[in-house]
């Protein structure tokens, strides 16, 4: 998709995209991986709270697209689940819906960085 299609889709929409565009790769982390409990290691990488964490690692290397839709996803989300505060929340949808940007303008290789940066590297 060109990036002005994508721009014209929703946040809901983007951040569902970008749930699954995660979860695809975090599976992909942890079964390449071969450690542990894949189940219980995959709620590291892809609840509100791990995600928020993340966005501060990956925040200053956002270039200037990626840093509009994650304002855009951010300062769309009106509620919250009780694991993680709304500012977590809010930060996580924003960071789906990065994800889901650049799956669909098929930048795989900035996905994948960002992806290490922001949940492989301490």
């Amino acid at each position: 998709m060109e990036k002005n299609e994508v721009n014209q889709l929703s946040i809901a929409s983007l951040a569902y995209l970008g749930d699954s565009v995660l979860e695809i790769m975090v599976r992909k982390k942890l079964i390449l991986d071969k450690k542990g409990d894949i189940h219980t290691r995959a709620r590291g990488y892809v609840t509100a709270v791990s995600q928020a964490k993340a966005v501060e690692r990956l925040i200053d290397a956002f270039t200037d697209d990626e840093l509009a839709i994650y304002k855009r996803g951010r300062n769309h989300t009106h509620s919250s689940p009780k694991s993680a505060t709304h500012a977590q929340y809010s930060r996580a949808t924003g960071l789906e819906c990065v994800f889901a940007y650049l799956y669909l303008t098929e930048n795989t290789e900035r996905l994948e960085f960002l992806f290490t940066r922001g949940f492989c590297e301490e």
